[in-house]
């Protein structure tokens, strides 16, 4: 097997941000019937409010960091009951990230206000709906409605892992 070459390391980058979206996506259309309005205690958000607030902070970022990307910032804590519509915000959503770090890559800028390079971006945004991608599936548990691990993982680890070529 040949050694990756680092001229490769943005598409690698960028697909995993891709993956790490379609996991997400994959994550909230796996999701039982009534589990958008799940919360594990009361004082915390709706696992539609997570998907919500997932989306607001790609908004966010990009427009503090790179407003000639930016798109309009959604309401932070929105209670989610279409999953088709929020699956479409997702996608819209990580494209503008997408767009956002290869044009400030293409530039040569740093991001204005966060990151010490664009890449950190990505990285944060990744970290960050682990996390609560993590709380998804706890609030699940904890309401009796765990999604079964050979059920979720082709949906979920198995996107990172399977190769593509």
């Amino acid at each position: 097997m040949s050694e990756p070459r680092s001229q490769n390391l943005l598409p690698a980058l960028l697909d995993s941000w891709e993956r790490n979206n379609s996991i997400l996506i994959n994550l909230l259309h796996a999701l039982p019937h009534d589990a958008l309005t799940l919360r594990p205690i009361e004082s915390s958000p709706s696992v539609g409010e997570l998907f919500a607030h997932i989306h607001y902070v790609r908004m966010v970022f990009v427009s503090e960091d790179a407003p000639k990307f930016a798109r309009p910032v959604p309401d932070e804590w929105a209670q989610v009951t279409d999953r088709d519509r929020m699956a479409e915000l997702l996608d819209d959503s990580a494209k503008v990230v997408r767009d956002a770090v290869q044009g400030r890559l293409a530039s040569g800028r740093a991001m204005d206000v966060h990151y010490d390079h664009p890449i950190l971006l990505l990285q944060h945004m990744i970290w960050h709906e682990g996390y609560h991608h993590g709380q998804v599936k706890l609030t699940l548990k904890l309401a009796g409605q765990p999604l079964a691990n050979k059920e979720i993982g082709p949906l979920t680890w198995r996107v990172w892992m399977n190769k593509t070529k």
